[in-house]
C-alpha cells in the first residue's frame, strides 16, 4: 500500500473517530480539521508527487546512476500505478454518487 493511500485512510479514520467522539460528548460540535476539498487536493498532490518520483527514478536508472537499481525503479513504478488506480476508483465512485443524487426524485 502506498504512503498516499495509507495517509488518506488514516485521515478518514481520524475524522471518523472525531465525529463519533463529538457526537457522543456534544450534540453539534463542529469538527476541526481539513475539509473534504483539502483532503482530496492533498491526496491528488501526493499521487502526482509519486508519479513524478517514479519518472525521476526511471530516468536516473536510464542515465546509468549507480545508486538506482532496477528494483527501485520497479517499486516506484508500482507504487505510482497503485496510487493512480486508487485515485481513479475514488473519482469513479464520486461521479457515481453524484449521478445517483442528481437522479433522485424531488
Amino acid at each position: 500500500m502506498t504512503d498516499a493511500i495509507a495517509s488518506v485512510l488514516s485521515q478518514i479514520r481520524s475524522l471518523q473517530s472525531q465525529v463519533q467522539s463529538s457526537s457522543i460528548g456534544q450534540e453539534s460540535a463542529p469538527v476541526k480539521g481539513p475539509g473534504f476539498a483539502e483532503t482530496l487536493q492533498s491526496s491528488i498532490r501526493k499521487v502526482n508527487e509519486s508519479q513524478m518520483e517514479s519518472k525521476r527514478v526511471a530516468e536516473a536508472f536510464e542515465m546509468g546512476d549507480p545508486s538506482v537499481d532496477l528494483v527501485k525503479v520497479m517499486m516506484a513504478t508500482q507504487q505510482s500505478q497503485i496510487a493512480f488506480r486508487a485515485t481513479v476508483e475514488v473519482r469513479n465512485r464520486l461521479v457515481q454518487a453524484y449521478q445517483e443524487i442528481m437522479n433522485m426524485p424531488l
